[in-house]
């Protein structure tokens, strides 16, 4: 198998000798070193998770292919537990809609077929350190790019077609920022540190989408405690958040943003 060949459906099959080949490869490509090659439970079945350094940088492997990105509101069913909690918002005056589902509508991405390349993604968001519209050209210095949406989408979920990365549920009786020991505090699927904190907002290469966060509006505002978790959600691209950032009230808060690297191969 080569890594132009390599899909997610392909690499949920791959055996370690495989997988430890493959990541030589990539390695080799990006001009990095393999830091670890190790299996995690995925969908009941292991998952080889792949790490590379480069330059001081550890990325993951994030193989791609034809995969589904976007959250199916027509098949998902909320729990009573999230409905009240969303109703509770509402007499708050929060929230984008009369219900759970118009609100959701008014955030997350459809349902859809993409294609996707096979790429090296960093472990770690990091801070921009100029404006959102001069960041690509301080990255491809480094021989780097920003990801798109959808690159950001299918790193977070992993296949996952459910609400968060980590299943449709979330603790209701805290918001994220309180609970020290979520599920959004570890690694994915692919070993990324991702959706991991409403205070972080993180840039793609499209400027109607943000990802990851919030900048804490939701938790400063005191939204309610679901509405304080969407921000984690894979699919929530926060156009209205996205607004703000690339718009002229944005000026200036390059500090309070970041992105996530890739490494093409």
């Amino acid at each position: 198998m080569h890594l132009a060949d390599l899909s997610l459906d392909r690499w949920r099959s791959t055996d370690l000798p495989t997988a430890r080949r493959i990541a030589g490869l990539a390695a080799d490509r990006a001009g990095g070193r393999v830091s670890a090659v190790e299996a995690v439970e995925h969908f009941g079945a292991p998952l080889h998770q792949v790490r590379i350094e480069r330059d001081g940088q550890e990325f993951a492997l994030v193989p791609g292919g034809t995969v589904t990105l976007g959250f199916d509101l027509d098949a998902w069913h909320p729990t009573p537990g999230q409905v009240a909690d969303y109703q509770e918002s509402l007499e708050q005056g929060f929230g984008f809609g009369p219900d759970l589902r118009a609100h959701l509508a008014q955030l997350l991405s459809p349902r859809r077929t993409v294609v996707l390349a096979t790429v090296l993604m960093a472990v770690e968001d990091e801070s921009l350190t100029e404006l959102p519209a001069d960041m690509p050209a301080v990255l491809a210095e480094r021989g780097l790019r920003m990801p798109t949406s959808d690159e950001w989408e299918h790193a977070c979920g992993a296949g996952a077609g459910t609400l968060f990365r980590w299943g449709d549920e979330c603790p209701l009786d805290r918001t994220p920022y309180e609970d020290a020991e979520g599920p959004q505090h570890r690694p994915n699927a692919f070993g990324l540190h991702i959706g991991y904190d409403v205070y972080r907002t993180e840039l793609t290469s499209d400027v109607t989408a943000v990802h990851g966060g919030d900048g804490g509006e939701s938790v400063c505002g005191g939204y309610g405690n679901l509405l304080a978790w969407l921000p984690l959600a894979t699919a929530n691209r926060n156009p209205f958040m996205a607004e703000f950032v690339h718009g002229p009230d944005g000026d200036g808060l390059c500090e309070d943003f970041s992105t996530r690297p890739v490494c093409a191969l």
